[in-house]
């Protein structure tokens, strides 16, 4: 049962400009907690520090001040305890046209991750955990022996989703998973997310701009602006019931069926 949390995170970076250096903060005083089975919507518009929470998350980048904890434990920065982190935290990009290497199979991608972090392994055992990976995630097993460039967009999110789950991880940060993808294909790939982190008792973090899908697809809702949270709560309840002004501004301008509906009857 793994659950990841961080307390009071801040991140700077510092920028130059000819002969001055100015602070920016990405990041202030962030605080939640990432829990199995439950999955935390973090939503707001490009430039809220959204991506920077993700990085520091997946330790891409180490926070300016405050803490992160994997069970209550401070995360160490050794290889060993490094390693022991990504086995239980992994994340899916945004771009799944970037984040594969054109050069290699699928059935790579999804055995190297394996590989890894289960070592001793042998060539067969590999293969069924790849085409395990494969029949998880929704995808024939015979495209393991194609390479990306052969898959349609749904499909490389979706090996990259698979290779995600390789190690076996408590906790995924799925950052824009489907933002790049053909709208009538972006139902599926939410679909298959809400799926997993159901059977697989999964914490997830899900980073979007997309109020209307956070609200159908997390049990929770952080509002980030300007670096800060300004707002979190149970779903329904921040969407219904928005208690910021920034959060009614991202209500109003998500698209709602419903609503337009009305008007067009009105």
């Amino acid at each position: 049962m793994t659950t990841l949390e961080l307390r009071d995170v801040t991140k700077e970076y510092r920028l130059r400009a000819g002969f001055r250096s100015t602070t920016l903060r990405a990041v202030d005083g962030v605080s939640f907690i990432l829990e199995p089975g439950r999955t935390v919507a973090l939503v707001g518009q490009s430039g809220s520090g959204k991506s920077t929470i993700a990085k520091i998350l997946t330790q891409l980048e180490r926070p300016t001040s405050g803490r992160l904890l994997l069970d209550g434990k401070p995360v160490g920065r050794g290889r060993r305890a490094q390693h022991a982190y990504r086995h239980q935290v992994q994340m899916v990009f945004q771009d799944p046209f970037g984040s594969l290497n054109p050069f290699h199979t699928v059935g790579h991608h999804l055995a190297r991750p394996v590989a890894l972090h289960h070592p001793g392994l042998s060539n067969d055992e590999l293969r069924d955990r790849v085409q395990s990976l494969l029949r998880r995630v929704r995808l024939d097993e015979d495209l393991a022996e194609r390479r990306p460039h052969e898959l349609s967009g749904g499909q490389r999110q979706r090996v990259a989703i698979a290779r995600a789950l390789g190690p076996g991880p408590g906790i995924l940060v799925a950052d824009e998973p489907v933002s790049m993808l053909d709208v009538s294909i972006r139902l599926g790939v939410l679909n298959l997310l809400s799926t997993l982190q159901q059977e697989e008792n999964l914490g997830v973090l899900y980073i979007t701009h997309d109020l209307a899908t956070a609200r159908h697809f997390s049990d929770d809702i952080l509002v980030m602006y300007q670096g800060r949270i300004v707002e979190r709560g149970v779903a329904d309840e921040v969407i219904l019931n928005p208690q910021h002004e920034y959060t009614r501004t991202l209500r109003e301008a998500s698209p709602d069926p419903e609503r337009r509906l009305r008007e067009l009857q009105g």
